[in-house]
This record gives C-alpha cells, sequence and structure tokens, in this order.
C-alpha cells in the first residue's frame, strides 16, 4: 500500500517548543520505497510509536526541504536510524547545499553514513520507486524548495515554507494533491510564510483534487483547524482538509 503519514503538523517556534502538535515531518511510502521529509524534533520517537510502527532502517531516503529547526531538529538521529548506526552504508540524503558543512545541520561525523548525498537544487530527482521534482526555489530565509513527486497519474506536491509569489501557481499547477505548510492564520509581512488566505487563492487557482493544509502556527491553532476545515469546505466546495498529527492518506 501507498500512502503519506503526517507525523507531525506543527509549524513555527511555539507550536514546535510546546509540542501543541508534533513536528516529527512526514513518512512517505510508495510502492516499495520509504522517504522521510523533514525530520523536525521528534520525528525518531514518533516513528517508533506509530501505528503500525515505522521502522527507520527501511527509509531509502531522506528529504530535508530546508535547514530551520522544526525541519532538521532529528534529521541526525534520522540518518543514524537509516543507516543501523553507520554499519550499513545505505540511503540517499536530498538536501539543500546550505545545510551541509560549517553552518548546517548534519554532523560531520554522519556525512558519509548514506550511501549517497544529493544537493537539492530546481530539476528532477529518484530514489527506489520514487521520481520527484523540485519546480522552483522558494521565497524563505534559508535556502528552501518544494517538492513534486510523481505517483503514477497523480502528482503529489508539498508547498514547503514560503512566502506568496506568483510562480507558487504555475510551478505547481499540475498537482492532484496539494499539502501546504501554512503557519499564518492571517498575514505577516515581516515573516516569509503562507498564511491561510494566501493558501486558499493558491488552491483556488491550481484546483488540485484535493489539498492538505499542514504546518500551523499558534494562530492557525487559536482558529481552531478542525472548524476551519468544516467552514472552508462548506463556503468552497472542494476536498481541503486540515492535518493532524497521525494522519494517513492513501495514494
Amino acid at each position: 500500500m501507498s500512502y503519506i503519514k503526517f507525523l507531525g503538523t506543527a509549524g513555527a517556534r511555539f507550536v514546535m517548543i510546546r509540542q501543541l502538535r508534533s513536528s516529527a515531518g512526514i513518512w512517505f511510502s510508495y510502492k516499495s520505497t520509504n522517504v522521510f521529509i523533514d525530520p523536525g524534533p521528534g520525528a525518531l520517537v514518533r516513528c517508533s510509536v506509530s501505528k503500525p510502527k515505522l521502522d527507520p532502517a527501511n527509509l531509502d531516503a531522506i528529504i530535508l526541504t530546508h535547514k530551520h529547526l522544526d525541519h532538521a531538529g532529528d534529521i541526525n538521529a534520522m540518518i543514524e536510524a537509516m543507516t543501523e548506526g553507520g554499519f550499513k552504508k545505505r540511503g540517499v540524503l536530498f538536501l539543500p547545499q546550505d545545510a551541509l558543512g560549517e553552518n548546517g545541520v548534519v554532523f560531520s561525523y554522519l556525512k558519509d553514513f548514506p550511501e549517497k548525498k544529493v544537493i537539492l537544487k530546481k530539476g528532477n530527482f529518484s530514489v527506489g520507486d520514487i521520481r520527484f521534482e523540485v519546480p522552483v526555489q522558494n521565497l524563505h530565509p534559508v535556502e528552501t524548495y518544494g517538492l513534486k513527486f510523481k505517483a503514477g497519474d497523480e502528482v503529489i506536491s508539498l508547498v514547503a515554507d514560503t512566502d506568496y509569489f506568483e510562480d507558487l501557481i504555475d510551478a505547481y499547477k499540475d498537482s492532484t494533491t496539494l499539502i501546504l505548510n501554512v503557519v499564518f492564520y492571517q498575514k505577516r509581512d515581516d515573516i516569509q510564510h503562507l498564511c491561510l488566505e494566501e493558501a486558499l487563492e493558491i488552491i483556488k487557482k491550481i484546483k488540485p483534487k484535493r489539498a492538505i493544509i499542514t504546518h500551523f502556527g499558534m494562530t492557525i491553532l487559536q482558529a481552531k483547524p478542525h472548524t476551519l476545515e468544516e467552514k472552508i469546505r462548506e463556503s468552497l466546495k472542494m476536498d481541503i482538509t486540515f492535518a493532524y498529527d497521525g494522519m494517513k492518506v492513501e495514494i
């Protein structure tokens, strides 16, 4: 069975720090290939308590969209787990260039544990049964990329942390499932994250078969995601879901 499992739906500092939602990231399984996207704080623990349990030793790759702590806090633990402490040189690590080196987030002693390291940039990539594209670089304080997975006739896209810009529409226009990281309920001009109004504008223009909103900041949580989902579904007549920790979406 192919699926996406949201092990964490926290976004921004305070939701992560207080663990009002888990910050564990996303597990994506397609055919015989498993990848972990953005292993934030708690990723390893959430794998172990998932039902059924998810074994990081079965991972074929780890993908890091950018090096901020809420996305990369468990990157080193997951590299250790994927490679069984480095005793099995296996798996691919996909990450932006600035996530490596002196100011990066990967410990130097771990850098050669994976079988391969691939620097993300605009282009096409693959691992096992999974093919994906980085269509555009996002607007964010560090080097950040969204992802488009090709799964048969499905195009499953993750719009990672970014400010709104018009090129997002064209970059993700063929998405059948559109996942958006939405931190703010209302726009904040001083921080480069999507707000709910911008996310809904993207969804209305792209018209995916289903849209999933995740990576919530405090203002989204205070507005009660389940209430927002009900209102938005009614008003837009579209399949829009606000993710929750542990949510599994079959492909």
